[in-house]
């Protein structure tokens, strides 16, 4: 599958994070990467729509295992990223419930 290929051409070396919340971003931004290649119009089947809802609520776990991470060292930047993609997301989420009457039908 080609899911997670958003990550075969990040160069890890050259993207070293020298704080906590550094890597809290480029985690948080990995995901998004991951996200951007769902495509939801492309759904077609019952497996289409549960590998999209799997994705998405995999997605979600992440965000919010890193935002544990600060609880107490939250930084604008880590919140703001993790509930912009939460976000996302939840309107995601959303458009895959609206395609479920049509896969059904």
């Amino acid at each position: 599958m080609d899911r997670f290929s958003a990550f075969s051409s990040v160069d890890y070396h050259s993207i070293r994070a020298k704080t906590p919340a550094e890597t809290a971003v480029k985690r948080l931004s990995g995901i998004g990467e991951v996200l951007s290649s769902l495509d939801i119009s492309a759904i077609r089947s019952q497996d289409d729509m549960a590998r999209a809802l799997w994705t998405l609520d995999t997605a979600d776990k992440c965000i919010r295992m890193i935002l544990s991470e600060f609880r107490s060292v939250r930084t604008k930047d880590v919140a703001r990223q993790a509930k912009s993609l939460i976000d996302l997301i939840d309107a995601a989420r959303d458009e895959v419930s609206t395609y479920r009457g049509m896969v059904l039908s």
